[in-house]
Parts: C-alpha cells; structure tokens; sequence
C-alpha cells in the first residue's frame, strides 16, 4: 500500500500553484505586476471607504489571493489530460461554453471552467482556470484538408509529461502527495503552463491565423501556455482609470453589466490589450528569425452575485434591449449611460427585492429565533421579520459574451468563417465524456447551496418551510 507522510492536500497544492503560476506570469508579462500592485491599491482604498460592506462579496483576504487563468488546448485528449491535472488540485470542470456564435466575433473554441466547488474550498482558494478547446472539425472554420493538417499537428505533440499526469493520478487516489512529490508535480504543471522558446513555424502559424488568432495559438505551436492571469478587484471602474494612469493601454470597455447603484450581478471584466512580445520563428528555408506575437494579455475582474435562471433571462433580455436602444442611438449616447437606464427600469434595486422574486441566489442563516415566533413560514416574512438574514453567493463563472469580448478586443486579426458551412456538435455531455467526469451546471451548484442553508434554517427554527426551498427558479 502506498503511504505518505509530511503529505500536501489539494488545497494546499491548488494555493502553492496558483501563486507559482503568478510569480511565473508577472516574470514572462510585467504588466501583470503593475495590474496586481493596482489592484490591491483599489482594493484598500474601497475598504478604507467602505469598511465592513466592502466585503459583503468575499473576505479582503480572499480577493486580495483570487485569480483565474486562461489555457487553451486543441484536442479531447488533451483536455482530459488538463482535466486530471486540475483534479489533483481540487478543481474540477464546471460550465460549458461555446464560443463559436460569439458576439461580436466568433471563435472556433468550445471551453469550461476548472475550479473548486465547495464554498469552504473557494474560501480556502478560489483559483479558477478558464480552458478551451479547439474544434477543427466545425467547417464554419476549418476545411476538410486543413482540418487533417491540423489534427495531425496536435497529434504530434506532447503538452503534459507523463511522470506529471502519474503524480496527478496518485494525488487524486490518495487525496494528497508526500513533499517531494508534491514539489516535482508543481515545478512540472508550472512549466507545462510556461513560454515555450521553442521556435514557432512561421508559414503554419500565419496560415491558422487566417481563420483565429486564438486558433493560431491553440494549432501553430507545440506547447500550451498561460495566455492571461486575472486578479480580483473591488471596483473596477477605479482599476480602469488607474491602469491608464500607469501608462498601461485598457481595451475600449469594461465587459459586463453597467456600473450602477444597485446590486451588482454576474462578473464586469476589463484587461490590458494584448503586448507585443518577441518569439523565435522558423522560416520556410530553415532558418530561424524574429518577430514578435500578441496573444498574451492582462485580465481583471469584479465579482457580483449569482443570478437563478430567472435572474439570467432578465439579465439577458436587458442587454439585449441596450444592444437595441444602442443602435437607434447611432452614437448619440454611450452603452454605459444607456445600460444605467436600462437597468434602473428593469433590475431589482436592492438585494432583498432581488431575493423576493427568486432572481438571484442567496445563502440563510438564522439571526433571532424569537423573532420568528409570529412571522409566517417562508424566507420573505422570517427575513423581513429579522429571524434570518440573506447573504448573496458570489457568481464564480463566466459569461460567455463577456469572454468573447475580451478575447476579441486583444486579437489583431480578422479572422474568417464561412456562415453557411455546418458546425460540429458540442454541448456540456459531449464534454463530461470526453474529459471522464460530469461537468456541473453552475445554476445547480448554486442552487444545492441555497437549498442546503434553508433546510438548516428549518431545522433550527423547527419549522416546515415545504415546498419554499428556493429549488423552483425556472
């Protein structure tokens, strides 16, 4: 029987990687530095404003350690490789999005989110790393002759070393590594994420990035890297304005609901645009030359509160009333003075509202048992009554819009696809198949959290809240 002492958890190994991916990125980006150094300035200037609501959405410390990353792999097999790499960090396939009818510009990727699920685990850590996968297959995108070129290029390489997929296999097993395996499995994912200097096939890399940048740099090289790292941020609008400040060029907007007085919902991102960074090129003859590439870029976040699927229609339908008052405005006014408008009409104003009518998701816990005596038995009364209190849950996803936005304001190609081509089928249980494990659905795993705080409401006000569990948010 295997047995190991002095041993490294998954949530430990999960926190140890994320600050090593960190340190790695801000030595091959600099940039990042300056985004992580702005954002805890941002971030004590709202708590010194703010003080304890400041955190209402997660602990200071919590933010503060927060990051996503972003990887990009080309074929299934890969990606169930990625899949038990993440699992030996507690961080498993959760979301399933589709980047191919991306407004506003499509991208011939399929993606999913690796992270943890349980609230103590996302305390703990809360690392994320969005993956996509290519689709040569889709003929929006890819013909049938460079589809076999393609595929035969990704079949040839090797992104993950078998001795770190064994020791990710024995984290999984016995749910933690001895230290000097634990060290060998972080110094081998961290280099599998890292730059390769290895020279990029001039010719090849051009003719994919005809169709996407981001195919280019899924198909045109041998190795996968880290293409963005993203801190957390209190207010991003604050992180905007003092990124530029810096000197740091921002993309045109900040992706994501408007700035507004009211509850913030879902995920508002913002990045630096992609830099120019130097690579070795192998030319048609042989010979190696330089150039550069932009593929690389800083994101940022704010994190908001989980919307139900009710929330979600009516976050939809509100920005798709903005997309259409924006265009019959014809450049008379901005989309952020228009969203405020549109969310002031239509978005529930204070958090309590959001909870009444089911639109977001929230966590109870009881306050003042006797002051329950009295107050009828659902959440609205024993909250409006001061039994229990409502607390948001943090959305800890993507949206898929807000991820093509930032994906194409840093690509410097047009890219191509053929409309009228069909695409190849992909959806979240093609997905769990090919990875070996069930993706989650985001709104079920926040759902089953709610559910979970108000049955523990019951039991301690020993009261039958039936059928008022907050599972029916259809």
């Amino acid at each position: 029987m295997h047995t190991v002492t002095n041993t490294v958890g998954a949530t430990e190994l999960r926190a140890r990687f994320a600050a090593r991916l960190s340190d790695l990125y801000g030595t091959e980006v600099p940039a990042y530095t300056t985004l992580v150094e702005a954002s805890a300035e941002v971030n004590r200037r709202v708590l010194e404003r703010e003080g304890v609501d400041a955190e209402r959405l997660g602990s200071i410390t919590r933010v503060t350690a927060e990051r996503h990353g972003a990887i990009r792999v080309g074929t299934p097999a890969e990606l169930a490789q990625v899949a038990r790499v993440f699992a030996a960090l507690g961080m498993y396939p959760c979301g399933f999005y589709d980047l191919r009818d991306a407004h506003p510009r499509p991208i011939p990727v399929v993606s999913t989110a690796f992270r943890p699920l349980q609230r103590d685990e996302l305390a703990a850590n809360p690392f994320r790393v969005f993956t996509s996968m290519l689709v040569p297959e889709d003929r929006r995108f890819f013909d049938e002759d460079l589809e076999r070129r393609l595929k035969a290029f990704l079949d040839a390489r090797r992104l993950f070393p078998e001795e770190l997929l064994t020791l990710a296999d024995r984290a999984v097993a016995y749910g933690a590594l001895g230290a000097e395996d634990a060290e060998r499995f972080l110094a081998l994912a961290a280099a599998s994420f890292a730059l390769s200097p290895e020279p990029v096939d001039r010719a090849w890399y051009a003719e994919l990035a005809e169709i996407s940048d981001v195919a280019a740099d899924i198909g045109g090289v041998t190795s996968t890297h880290i293409n963005h790292l993203t801190p957390r941020v209190l207010d991003i609008d604050d992180l905007y304005v003092s990124m530029q400040a810096r000197g740091i060029e921002m993309i045109d907007q900040i992706q994501g609901p408007p700035r507004w007085d009211g509850p913030d919902v879902l995920l508002r991102q913002t990045s630096f645009r992609a830099l120019a960074e130097p690579r070795r090129f192998r030319e048609p003859d042989g010979s190696i030359g330089e150039g550069e590439l932009r593929v690389r870029f800083g994101e940022v976040e704010a994190r908001g509160i989980a919307l139900t699927p009710r929330g979600r229609d009516l976050y939809e339908q509100s920005v798709a009333e903005v997309d259409r008052r924006l265009r019959e405005a014809a450049g008379a006014t901005t989309r952020q003075e228009i969203a405020v408008r549109v969310w002031q009409e239509r978005i529930p104003a204070t958090e309590r509202e959001l909870a009444r009518r089911r639109l977001a998701y929230f966590t109870y816990r009881v306050v003042d048992a006797d002051r329950a005596r009295g107050a009828e038995p659902n959440l609205h009364a024993l909250t409006e009554a001061g039994a229990i209190a409502a607390e948001p849950i943090v959305y800890e996803d993507f949206l898929p819009r807000s991820a093509a936005g930032i994906f194409a304001s840093n690509l410097s190609g047009a890219g191509s696809v053929a409309a009228d081509q069909g695409g190849a089928e992909r959806d979240i249980s093609w997905m769990s198949g090919v990875i070996g494990s069930r993706v989650a659905v985001p709104e079920e795993v926040y759902a089953a959290e709610s559910a979970a705080s108000i049955a523990e409401v019951g039991r301690s006000l020993d009261l039958d809240l039936g059928l008022d569990l907050g599972l029916d948010l259809s």
